[in-house]
């Protein structure tokens, strides 16, 4: 019989290889830069991408507006189907409801953060115009 790595407890992933089967991020090279960039605390510190993660660790995450707060129920290395993904960890309640919150906050504010508006003519022109007028 042979044995998953994900099933043996004395396996060591990488950080940045984990966040990746985890699919918290597309690539390795991507869940690199959020470590070194500090987006990615682990157990409430910056850490390094080479840390090893260990079971039941408290790993914070900032993805664009969002945090999650995740704590690792499982450890693999190998990059699965987002259901089999989802079982490598758990977000804690407390960070569900504040994801939340958060989104009905920028729901309510309105389409007046929208970063995909692209100016119409009108507003092409009264660009051009305010950059073109001398200073």
């Amino acid at each position: 019989m042979s044995e998953h790595k994900n099933a043996s407890q004395d396996v060591k992933v990488r950080l940045d290889k984990w966040l990746w089967a985890a699919r918290f991020y597309r690539t390795r090279a991507i869940a690199k830069q959020m470590i070194d960039g500090g987006k990615v605390h682990y157990n409430g510190q910056r850490t390094k991408c080479s840390r090893h993660v260990e079971l039941g660790a408290k790993i914070e995450i900032r993805q664009g507006f969002d945090e999650k707060v995740v704590i690792v129920e499982a450890i693999s290395d190998q990059r699965r189907g987002a259901p089999e993904a989802q079982k490598l960890y758990r977000e804690t309640d407390a960070s569900v409801a504040k994801r939340e919150e958060n989104a009905a906050q920028r729901k309510a504010q309105g389409s007046s953060l929208n970063p995909r508006h692209r100016p119409n003519k009108k507003e092409r022109r009264q660009i051009r115009g305010f950059k073109d007028q001398p200073a």
